[in-house]
């Protein structure tokens, strides 16, 4: 699906219009917008966008990495939203020139269809050019990551306080399904935050002259989100270590346990042994108390060695 919408000379929106017309006709500038297009709407891209191959190409065959490329009348943008159900990215192309942008996506895009709603609106018209269209998206596009990275919080927070006492397996299951977020969230923000670097810093892009301290504004938001998620990711990594450490700690306790009680048992099994033996000459299998003479050896034996292991602190 292709929509467009131009500003004439009067400032005036006219919607809807053929690409051909947008391409030949005198306008400040339009914005088109190709949503899931079909193999012939893409074709528009070459003829009559004229737009390079290479950048139809990385369109076409996504996800890419975020990155900028320079082209002789334009600029091409690769970036990536996150869907907020799934944590998956998403990839939104734009092609920005000082009278154009075109944004090409193949998922439905929120922060498009929110920004596009809003032009159509605006009372102000005068005051909106494509570069302001690009930062509007993209600044919608970084506030969404918020959220997920707040979702991601609560999730730690729950796992730490462990108020639904899952078992430990449980929750390091989780935890190392946070830790998968999280890693989708740095590859998605880190190139992000390095695109817009570039853009504030590159002396090609004229046409955003003026315009910097917004896109500024957006990279502060990536470094925020940048330091937010290295600070969970050493949370997931300190909340993994104490687990860690405490079924270490549990298994020891175990293991000291059945030490205690093998010790204890090992003399008594060495008197049950000796007496035990099928020899005829044993001088005590005569004797008449021997039998309860050798039970209470055992016992004495027993709580001997408990009352020694309590002194050295073995039972705590």
């Amino acid at each position: 699906m292709i929509r467009t919408i131009a500003v004439n000379q009067a400032f005036q929106l006219i919607r809807d219009l053929p690409i051909e017309e947008l391409v030949n006709g005198e306008f400040l500038w339009y914005w088109i917008d190709f949503h899931q297009p079909t193999t012939e709407e893409i074709e528009f891209l070459r003829s009559p966008l004229n737009f390079h191959h290479l950048a139809i190409e990385d369109c076409i065959h996504h996800l890419q990495r975020p990155k900028l490329d320079y082209y002789e009348n334009y600029t091409f943008f690769v970036t990536q939203a996150l869907n907020q159900q799934t944590f998956t990215r998403e990839e939104i192309n734009f092609f920005l020139g000082e009278n154009q942008i075109i944004t090409f996506h193949y998922e439905p895009s929120v922060e498009i269809d929110t920004v596009w709603k809003r032009f159509n609106l605006s009372t102000s018209i005068d005051q909106w050019d494509p570069s302001h269209v690009l930062y509007f998206i993209l600044d919608k596009m970084v506030d969404n990551y918020f959220p997920l990275v707040y979702q991601i919080e609560d999730m730690l927070n729950e796992i730490d306080d462990n108020s639904k006492r899952k078992t430990m397996e449980a929750l390091l299951e989780d935890l190392f399904e946070i830790r998968h977020h999280l890693l989708s969230l740095r590859h998605t923000i880190t190139p992000m935050r390095d695109l817009i670097y570039r853009i504030l810093n590159s002396e090609r892009m004229t046409y955003i002259n003026g315009k910097k301290e917004y896109f500024s504004d957006i990279h502060d938001h990536l470094l925020k989100l940048t330091e937010m998620i290295e600070a969970n990711r050493e949370l997931t990594t300190d909340i993994r270590d104490s687990y860690i450490s405490l079924n270490s700690h549990q298994t020891n306790h175990v293991m000291k346990v059945l030490t205690v009680i093998t010790t204890i048992f090992m003399p008594l099994t060495f008197i049950a042994g000796l007496y035990g033996m099928n020899f005829h000459y044993i001088p005590e299998l005569s004797w008449k108390y021997g039998y309860f003479a050798t039970l209470i050896l055992m016992v004495l034996v027993a709580i001997g060695m408990s009352l020694w292991f309590k002194k050295k602190g073995w039972f705590k």
